[in-house]
């Protein structure tokens, strides 16, 4: 018979992991119409576009072309693979790499890592975007990320964790599209 009983369930690190993503979601939701997230959005659009890539390299295919809008949209072009993995594979990469990185956010090793691997990925990308949207915004994180950074290694700020967190956490809600397209709430001026 499972035991229901939560009774010593937690260590104060966990409660507080989860509370900080409990808060970082209210957070994404409240904001997610305003201009403070788009940049946000913009990175999730490119990690989407990033994943149906992916998958169309790991069926054989080309990559054409990948594209990310100022209007928060995003297109991969593509040529040969199975389109029936590739389709999918935008919501399913969010999903993944969103977990990838909330995980690699409780540990700072694995943040300098997740961090390092993202703007590595960007750096790759700027040099293969094909409008000037997705080269501002590889060009703009590259920037943040180092900013980040080095706050985290040469002051008393240590915020890399949260930031990896925070990008983990937009990207896992990114699979749940219809969330954001709610009419306004009365206490939310979106």
């Amino acid at each position: 018979m499972p035991n229901w009983e939560l009774k010593n369930c937690c260590e104060r690190d966990q409660v507080s992991f989860l509370v900080t993503i409990a808060i970082f979601s209210v957070v994404i939701l409240a904001l997610w119409r305003t201009f403070i997230m788009t940049p946000f959005k913009l990175i999730t659009v490119f990690l989407h576009e990033a994943s149906h890539a992916i998958a169309c390299k790991l069926t054989c295919g080309q990559v054409e072309g990948m594209q990310v809008h100022a209007n928060e949209g995003g297109v991969t072009q593509t040529r040969g693979g199975v389109y029936w993995l590739i389709l999918p594979a935008g919501y399913l990469g969010s999903s993944f790499w969103g977990m990838a990185l909330v995980l690699a956010s409780t540990n700072l090793i694995t943040a300098r890592i997740a961090a390092g691997g993202l703007a590595v990925a960007l750096l790759i990308v700027l040099f293969i975007a094909q409008n000037w949207t997705l080269r501002g915004l590889c060009i703009g994180f590259i920037i943040f990320l180092a900013v980040v950074w080095v706050l985290q290694e040469k002051t008393t700020v240590r915020i890399l964790r949260y930031v990896i967190l925070f990008i983990g956490i937009c990207l896992s809600h990114y699979i749940f599209p219809f969330l954001f397209e709610l009419p306004s709430l009365p206490w939310c001026h979106c």
